[in-house]
């Protein structure tokens, strides 16, 4: 319950988003994916990555450019979770988190930086807009993401904090992986301004118990509040 009060309050304290989007990164059985890969959110959503399976990450880049950090070809920062293994947290029923806020309705384009995972198509879009240029589309990102050269990983994790054993601390730095570079050094700034490639703020990391996740999961489109009330229930 010390937990889930937790959980609560920092929910409570964002009841301005409008909706929580919860995808899944990797599953048990080892499947490099993002779940969903394609969605659209507004404005003020929030969106809950859930480490399902495996050691992943979720990076940013811009569609140009897959498979690598966005810092290397705009002037924004992005954000990056740094790895999440999951069996240490699965051991003590929790479920490693990453959420961020997005603050434009523009493209966001995002990779697993671990290994060779964005080649082989762990990529996903928030808000692909093929109407307004049809090129850019979820299948011509993973058309250009398996011919890249190099999968590299941002240098800093992109904001929040970090939760291990129920605890919180400030730093998000010095995660390990085996991407194609850095993932240490202390906690990054994840705003960005909103330019083409688009940009998400407010990015937190922790850890959430399995039975919240899956009620985190049932609902998507229930408000902060209706989420939050339904915490209490656990």
């Amino acid at each position: 319950m010390h937990f889930t009060t937790a959980a609560l309050f920092a929910l409570l304290g964002s009841v301005t988003a409008q909706k929580v989007h919860v995808v899944s990164v990797g599953t048990a059985n080892g499947t490099k994916i993002f779940s969903p890969d394609n969605l659209q959110a507004d404005v003020g959503d929030m969106i809950q990555f859930q480490f399902r399976g495996g050691n992943h990450s979720v990076a940013q880049s811009n569609f140009d450019n897959p498979c690598t950090p966005i810092s290397q070809h705009t002037n924004q920062t992005g954000i990056f979770s740094g790895y999440q293994p999951v069996s240490a947290s699965k051991a003590m029923g929790m479920i490693p988190t990453y959420t961020i806020m997005v603050s434009a309705k523009t493209p966001l384009w995002f990779y697993c930086s671990q290994a060779t995972h964005c080649q082989s198509g762990m990529v996903m879009v928030v808000n692909e807009n093929t109407a307004a240029n049809s090129s850019r589309s979820l299948a011509a990102f993973k058309q250009l993401a398996a011919g890249a050269t190099a999968n590299i990983a941002p240098q800093r994790v992109g904001g929040g904090t970090s939760s291990s054993n129920g605890t919180t601390s400030g730093s998000t730095g010095g995660s390990s992986g085996s991407g194609s570079g850095s993932s240490s050094g202390s906690s990054g700034s994840a705003d960005a301004s909103a330019t083409q490639s688009g940009s998400a703020t407010g990015a937190s990391q922790s850890a959430v118990p399995t039975a919240a996740a899956s009620i985190i999961g049932a609902s998507t489109s229930m408000g902060l509040l209706g989420l939050a009330a339904a915490l209490f229930m656990l």
